[in-house]
């Protein structure tokens, strides 16, 4: 089975529709107000319903980062989001009261932590580079391999950070992930995808 794409960071509906129509498995929009690919709440509502008008139907996943989780569960309800992409620090309890299936990111500088990270029974984990001051996001590379050290064979791992065309299939060979995820490596500009990118990304994971 191929790897699945999320194409992260979307903000209008042509590059939301050319994601999903160019093969991406998860669509994401980011509700923090610190990056430069977020989206307001009836904006990302806007796009899903012409997602869903045009046919669809895959999961659509919201980017939270510090914030109430009464707050996560408003949005995710005004926009039709399916999943919650957790960052920062939340507790597995937090967590737990989500009642959508949570991906919990953790950013990686020397290893992995994953029996703090599968205390969660999270849906998913998404990994991401170090970057001081940056909770995401971060457009960084960072060494793949230390996914694969003392990773749980059950669980679903999204590898991120400085991921782009040009380096994906070797990321995904190197890690053999469950996902990948991509914002800024498919962009024109911040916020705004390339169509020619975004559709070589996702051949290229696909075809590793």
């Amino acid at each position: 089975m191929s790897v699945h794409v999320k194409i992260c960071g979307l903000t209008t509906v042509e590059d939301a529709l050319a994601a999903w129509r160019g093969g991406a498995d998860l669509l994401g929009f980011i509700f923090v107000d610190e990056s430069p690919r977020h989206v307001q709440p009836q904006q990302a509502a806007e796009i899903v319903h012409e997602l869903r008008q045009a046919g669809c139907d895959g999961p659509i996943v919201g980017v939270f980062a510090q914030t109430f989780m009464a707050d996560v569960a408003r949005i995710a309800d005004l926009v039709g989001i399916d999943m919650v992409q957790l960052h920062g620090d939340v507790t597995p309890d937090q967590a737990a009261n989500v009642r959508r299936p949570v991906i919990v990111a953790r950013r990686v500088r020397d290893s992995v932590p994953w029996d703090e990270l599968v205390a969660y029974g999270a849906w998913a984990y998404l990994l991401d580079s170090h970057v001081a001051g940056k909770l995401g996001g971060t457009g960084h590379a960072w060494e793949y391999r230390l996914a694969c050290e003392g990773r749980p064979p059950d669980v679903r791992l999204i590898l991120a950070g400085g991921l782009d065309p040009g380096n994906v299939a070797d990321a995904v060979r190197a890690v053999r992930p469950w996902g990948v995820d991509v914002a800024s490596g498919v962009e024109a500009s911040p916020g705004r995808k390339d169509v020619l990118k975004t559709r070589a990304f996702i051949r290229e994971a696909k075809g590793a």
